[in-house]
This record gives C-alpha cells, sequence and structure tokens, in this order.
C-alpha cells in the first residue's frame, strides 16, 4: 500500500493533479461559501421585513454556490483525464497550475457574484417587480466562472494529448 502511494505521489505527475484538483474545490467552494454568505445577510435582512420575497430571493442567494461546482467539475476532469500513474511530472505539474488558477478565478468571482446579489438583493427589496432583471446583475459575474471552467477543460485536454504519457 505505502509503495502505491509513493509512486503515484512521488515518482509520477499524478499526485501533482491531485494536489491541484484539491486546491481547485478547496478555493471554489470556500469562495461559494463566502459568496452565499454575503447575499444570504442581506436577504435575512429584507426578509425580516418582508418574508413574501424569499421566492424572488433564492435564487440571487443560491447563485454564488455555482462556483463550488464549477471548480468539482474541474477537479473531476483533472483527475479523469490525466493518466493515473502515467502521468509525467511536467504534465502534472501543468494540470496542477490551470487548477489552481481556476481555483482563484472561482474563488474571487463568487466573493464578487455575492456582493453583486447583495446589491440585486436591495433592487428587489424596493421593486419586487425587478426580480427578473435583478438576477441578470450576478449572472453577468457568472459569465467568467464559466469562462474559466471551460479555459481549464480546454488547457487540460490540450495538456494531456500532447505530453505523451511516461
Amino acid at each position: 500500500m505505502a509503495d502505491v502511494l509513493v509512486k503515484t505521489f512521488l515518482e509520477s505527475g499524478y499526485g501533482l493533479v491531485m494536489i491541484g484538483a484539491a486546491a481547485v474545490v478547496s478555493l471554489g467552494c470556500i469562495g461559494s461559501a463566502r459568496g452565499i454568505r454575503i447575499a444570504a445577510a442581506q436577504a435575512g435582512g429584507v426578509m425580516s421585513e418582508k418574508p413574501e420575497l424569499f421566492g424572488k430571493l433564492l435564487v440571487l442567494i443560491a447563485l454564488p454556490g455555482t462556483q463550488g461546482f464549477y471548480s468539482f467539475i474541474c477537479a473531476f476532469l483533472s483527475m479523469m483525464w490525466a493518466g493515473g500513474t502515467r502521468t509525467p511530472v511536467i504534465t502534472g505539474m501543468a494540470i496542477m497550475a490551470v487548477a489552481i488558477g481556476t481555483g482563484f478565478a472561482e474563488w474571487r468571482s463568487a466573493i464578487y457574484q455575492g456582493e453583486t446579489s447583495a446589491a440585486a438583493i436591495n433592487m428587489v427589496a424596493r421593486q419586487p417587480d425587478s426580480a427578473g432583471r435583478a438576477i441578470l446583475l450576478p449572472a453577468l459575474v457568472e459569465t467568467y466562472a464559466l469562462l474559466s471552467l471551460l479555459a481549464a477543460i480546454v488547457l487540460i485536454q490540450f495538456l494531456v494529448k500532447t505530453i505523451p504519457a511516461a
């Protein structure tokens, strides 16, 4: 068992891929949790006075949570496509760098989306009929979280296909 771990983590690049996978998930989930906290705190204040707005505010509260899912997808695909213990160290390093970069993008965009959701929640509190338009504001931030995930998918696919296995 110990021999397998040593071979996996020290003699191949797969250990680096796993470190990158752990980092992208951690950063994305931390950012999502913080973004949801920002939006939920704002919504809690609004709903204390207008509880009937719960349904309209729920989507705005939940939107910053998507970056955690995007990060999970990036980690999962990194580990699935890397090739296990046959992953060259240079490929492992490159995939780890892509994953960590994606993690930082997901982390920050989740926080920014939470702040934008909080502003949209204020908009709905003042004008309940504007809920549909209010969703567009944090959805624009979502675009860059998706772009980060798509870039990671393309880069990881490129790395796995262009660098031959050991």
